[in-house]
């Protein structure tokens, strides 16, 4: 029988942080870098915990070279050949990606993989409860990808029904897996430097991200030129687009849960990264938490129905 859970679940446009008490006298005193030891292959990380998607035109090696000069890193995407991998030969992270991280046959391959790669750590999903965190763990996963159907070329929502607002499902998941010593990614639905700080402060250990590195010389594609304008395609990995590119088209059986689109050419993705490093520091100075590693013990959201001034948009 149907049943409805009336509490009420938030995303990251209904709320803003509350400004607390600080010490701090600039944004250059904020450490953003964070150290995790992880729980299944016990290996060791540190540096600044966000992620480029694994999306066929960002997650690539090009924007990997630059991630890695700001201490951030890049989930690479699976369509490379096996010659392209052999300069990164020696990573040590597996990023085990389905849309749909409930399948039973996804929990027995995760098993699977942790069998077979021991001393890897294991990024899993994409998952939206505690429970299901909580199970990809105990079969081995380290880092839980948290998120369905919040992305900006995703349409999961609207194709199937199915979905969870984003900062509530990272609080609760959150929850979840830190108390097995598990970790979390808070993978889509920010769409500026401002959401990347929510998610943090609602307890992701790490955010991935996709559309705001969109349109970068270091994506993949081409740029095209139309009426003046400088743009590069990028599309989720369940469009049409990607289908046709990987698999041959849309299989019958299956629809298409992704957009295409063209977005604005803009250069090298230096400058984006320095603007979301900037915005997530001065978050930090506005809520009085000297390290990343502090913002969600100094985070109290509040409710809103606006975000900003729209006058100029």
């Amino acid at each position: 029988m149907p049943r409805i859970d009336a509490d009420l679940k938030l995303d990251f446009k209904d709320v803003l942080l509350r400004p607390k008490r600080s010490s701090l006298k600039s944004r250059s005193e904020v450490d953003l870098e964070r150290t995790f030891t992880f729980r299944n292959s016990k290996q060791t990380y540190s540096g600044i915990p966000i992620i480029v998607a694994n999306m066929d035109t960002v997650g690539t090696f090009e924007m990997a070279a630059v991630m890695s000069q700001h201490s951030m890193f890049t989930a690479i995407h699976k369509h490379y050949t096996l010659d392209d991998w052999k300069l990164f030969a020696q990573v040590k992270f597996i990023c085990l990606d389905v849309a749909n991280g409930y399948s039973e046959h996804f929990v027995e391959f995760v098993k699977l993989v942790r069998a077979r790669f021991p001393e890897h750590t294991i990024m899993a999903g994409n998952v939206v409860t505690g429970e299901m965190v909580e199970e990809l763990i105990l079969s081995g996963a380290d880092i839980i990808k948290v998120g369905v159907g919040p992305g900006s070329v995703c349409t999961t929502r609207t194709k199937t029904g199915v979905g969870y607002p984003q900062l509530s499902a990272v609080i609760e998941c959150a929850d979840s897996a830190h108390g097995l010593k598990g970790h979390i990614i808070s993978d889509g639905g920010c769409t500026c430097p401002g959401d990347v700080a929510k998610a943090f402060g609602a307890g992701a250990d790490f955010v991935m991200l996709g559309g705001m590195f969109s349109g970068h010389t270091e994506c993949a594609g081409e740029v095209i030129e139309r009426d003046g304008q400088k743009l590069k395609l990028f599309y989720g990995m369940s469009s049409e687009t990607a289908m046709k590119k990987h698999a041959g088209g849309v299989a019958e059986y299956r629809a298409s849960e992704g957009k295409t689109v063209e977005v604005p050419y803009r250069g090298d993705v230096e400058n984006t990264i320095l603007d979301i490093l900037g915005g997530l520091r001065s978050t930090c100075t506005y809520v009085g938490a000297a390290k990343l590693k502090e913002l969600s013990k100094r985070t109290t959201f509040i409710r809103v129905t606006q975000q900003h001034n729209t006058v100029f948009g």
